[in-house]
C-alpha cells in the first residue's frame, strides 16, 4: 500500500533535481571567440581552430616575405606543432633519461643563466666557449627569443620552449652562419632531427636565395642536413648546461653530427676569386 503523498514527494525531488542540474548544463559553452577559456600558463594565448589555422597561414607568408621577422617564424612553429608534432617531441625527451631530467628542472638559456664572460673564459674550442664565439661573430643573444603563446599543454609549451632557446647551441655547434643559406641548412637539419613542420616549411625560403647560393645549398648542405639529421641523436635531449666544458669535438663525435661544408669559407673563397677575376680584367685592358 503507497503511502499518501509519497509519490507526489517523491515527483518533487525528482522535479528539483532536475532543475537544479539545468542552470549548470545550459552555462557550458564551447570554446569560442566570445568564450575563450583562461590561460594555462603566463602568457598563453588559447586559440580556436579557426584561429590557429589562420595564424599559421598568416605567420607562413609573412615569413616567406620577410624571413627575419623572427616573432612570426616562432608563431608558424606553435601553430603548426599541435597537435602532434609537439607531443612527438615531448615523448622522444620522457623516453630519455636527460630528457625527463630537463623536464623535471627546466632550465631556461638566458644570458643571466649562462654569463657570456664565464663562456668566455671556459677552455679553447669548448662547448661553451665556442658557443660564445658563435654569440659575439653573429651579433646574436640569447635573451631575443620569444616566449611561447599558442601552445595549450603546458609541458608541452616549455618544450617548444627549450627547442626554440637551443637554436643558438644547434648554430654554434655545426658552425652554420645566420645568413639564409645558414639557416636553411640547419632548419633542414633540424627537421630530421625534431620532425617540427616549421623546420622543414623555412625551405620554401630557398626561393629567395640567389642562383649561384640555391646550386650551392641544394649540392652541398641540404645534402649534408639529410645525412646528419637521419643519423644525429635527438639534440632536445642534450642539457648544454652541463656540456659548456666538454670538447666541442668530442660532443659532435657523440650526437653523430658531422661538420656541413664551412659557408663562410666557401664565400671567402668565392669573394677572393671573384676580386681576382675583376684585377686580371683590368690588367688586361
Amino acid at each position: 500500500m503507497s503511502v499518501p503523498g509519497s509519490r507526489g514527494a517523491l515527483g518533487i525531488r525528482a522535479l528539483t533535481r532536475s532543475t537544479s542540474l539545468t542552470p549548470a548544463c545550459c552555462c557550458v559553452r564551447s570554446f569560442s571567440v566570445l568564450n575563450r577559456p583562461p590561460p594555462k600558463y603566463p602568457g598563453h594565448v588559447p586559440l580556436t581552430f579557426v584561429e590557429r589555422g589562420a595564424l599559421a597561414v598568416g605567420s607562413a607568408v609573412g615569413s616567406l616575405l620577410n624571413p627575419r621577422r623572427g616573432d612570426l617564424i616562432a608563431a608558424l612553429g606553435e601553430a603548426t606543432a599541435t597537435p602532434y608534432f609537439i607531443y612527438r617531441l615531448r615523448d622522444a625527451m620522457l623516453s630519455d633519461p636527460t630528457g625527463r631530467r630537463i623536464l623535471r628542472d627546466r632550465p631556461r638559456i638566458t644570458s643571466e643563466n649562462l654569463p657570456l664572460p664565464y663562456l668566455r673564459s671556459l677552455p679553447e674550442n669548448s662547448v661553451g666557449r665556442t658557443y660564445a664565439a658563435w654569440l659575439d661573430r653573429e651579433g646574436v643573444s640569447p635573451d631575443t627569443r620569444d616566449n611561447v603563446q599558442y601552445i595549450d599543454d603546458e609541458e608541452c609549451a616549455y618544450v617548444m620552449q627549450r627547442y626554440r632557446e637551443c637554436h643558438d647551441f644547434y648554430h654554434a655547434v655545426t658552425g652554420l652562419p645566420v645568413f639564409v643559406e645558414g639557416e636553411l641548412a640547419l632548419k633542414a637539419f633540424e627537421f630530421l632531427n625534431t620532425v617540427i613542420p616549421m623546420t622543414g616549411l623555412s625551405l620554401f625560403a630557398s626561393v629567395r636565395l640567389k642562383p649561384a647560393e640555391k646550386e650551392r645549398f641544394f649540392s652541398l648542405h641540404l645534402p649534408w642536413a639529410v645525412r646528419a639529421g637521419l643519423k644525429s641523436k635527438e639534440l632536445i635531449n642534450v642539457y648544454w648546461e652541463e656540456v659548456l666544458e666538454k670538447n666541442v669535438d668530442e660532443l659532435r663525435g657523440e650526437l653523430n653530427i658531422e661538420a656541413p661544408p664551412d659557408l663562410r669559407e666557401i664565400r671567402k673563397m668565392i669573394r677572393q676569386q671573384k676580386k681576382k677575376r675583376e684585377k686580371e680584367e683590368q690588367m688586361s685592358r
